[in-house]
């Protein structure tokens, strides 16, 4: 009998997905979540202006999209004040992280992340061959200086750093970012993921010089713009290494229908300050709530809240599932001792409402399990 000859690095892999989706726990129990407050998603939604476009696109989905995604780049080139040349747009920031580790990290190379970080940046580099070198958080933040200096060590052709951050929404001001890149071994190419920017302080967005080959910036529609399921992001950087993203990557990888509506997304700024407004208000309700249960809360920068349970990790997982149970979908960090939290997503008021009510009877049940 034949069979598929996979790779020795393929075969070594484990057999798992960075996230577990909120469909599979429904599948799962049979029933649908009350609130959906774990995957970061914007329920805001994307623009009005952005839903229309996508509409109009519909009945020319049988044509594939722009492989040169001439408009949206066009327009991101103009919104930001670069040239065409420094940007390209992709299947979200994981689409264009498998692309960037795809064009750089052979067998055996090193690159270093944070411990507890982004864990879908892990699995592209495990599935080209990467060797990762892991730095711990500090004081709940990314520690750009620790990243820095294990690259030192390990001649790493890469740095993973987000700002703001996920799973803490913790951020760094973006010129602290600027002045490290003087840290940075020769050769090492710093990843700044810069998904949920839109939605930090002023002064959070590193002002990288465009040419600068140090460091190649990500963004996103997913976040702020409301548009996860459209899967659009973009990266920024020099010349030289944004022309190699076409060696490799999925030219045809992107919908007409997403271009159309994340165009629209862009030209609406009104809605996303809009949005930026319903998420700063719910970020505050899910602190008030967090402290009506005896909790802290870290300083978010995002539009998630990473909640202190009060205990070890073991603790948090207990009480986020007395909340699926209950049907809130939420998440976790996984590593300790960010693992202590629980990380809750902005929402509705109903969403928060269903989250509050779940969270004393979760934090009950978990405290006598305990």
């Amino acid at each position: 009998m034949t069979y598929p000859r996979y790779t020795k690095l393929a075969e070594s892999l484990p057999a798992t997905v960075p996230f577990v989706g909120p469909e599979a726990h429904e599948r799962e129990t049979g029933r649908a979540f009350n609130a959906r407050i774990g995957a970061n998603e914007s329920v805001f939604g994307p623009s009005p202006k952005a839903i229309a476009a996508m509409q109009t696109a519909v009945p020319d989905v049988w044509m594939y999209g722009d492989s040169e995604n001439h408009d949206l780049r066009h327009a991101l080139a103009a919104h930001h004040g670069v040239n065409t040349e420094n940007l390209v747009v992709g299947e979200g920031i994981d689409g264009l992280l498998g692309y960037l580790v795809r064009l750089l990290v052979e067998v055996g190379d090193s690159v270093v992340t944070s411990d507890g970080a982004y864990p879908t940046f892990n699995y592209h580099v495990a599935g080209f061959g990467g060797v990762l070198h892991k730095v711990p958080y500090v004081d709940d933040h990314e520690d750009l200086a620790s990243l820095i200096a294990k690259a030192h060590e390990t001649d790493a052709k890469l740095i993973y750093f987000a700002n703001p951050d996920n799973p803490m929404a913790t951020w760094s001001k973006g010129e602290d970012v600027v002045k490290a890149l003087d840290s940075l071994p020769e050769g090492c190419l710093l990843v700044l993921d810069e998904a949920y920017v839109e939605l930090a302080p002023q002064g959070t967005a590193a002002l990288v010089d465009i040419n600068d080959p140090r460091v190649v910036r990500m963004r996103t529609f997913s976040k702020a713009y409301g548009m996860a399921g459209a899967r659009v992001g973009y990266a920024l950087g020099a010349e030289p290494l944004i022309t190699n993203f076409n060696k490799i990557r999925n030219h045809f990888g992107m919908n007409r229908i997403s271009q159309a509506g994340a165009l629209a997304a862009l030209d609406d700024q009104t809605y996303l300050a809009e949005t930026l407004a319903k998420v700063a208000t719910a970020r505050d309700e899910i602190v008030q709530i967090a402290s009506q249960n005896g909790l802290s809360t870290v300083p978010s920068a995002t539009n998630f809240v990473a909640i202190d349970c009060g205990g070890d990790g073991a603790f948090a997982k207990t009480v986020l599932d007395g909340l699926v149970t209950r049907g809130v979908f939420v998440r976790m960090p996984f590593v300790a001792p960010q693992n202590r939290c629980i990380r809750v997503s902005c929402g509705e008021a109903s969403d928060l409402a269903a989250f509050g009510a779940a969270l004393p009877e979760a934090l009950k049940d978990a405290t006598q399990q305990g």
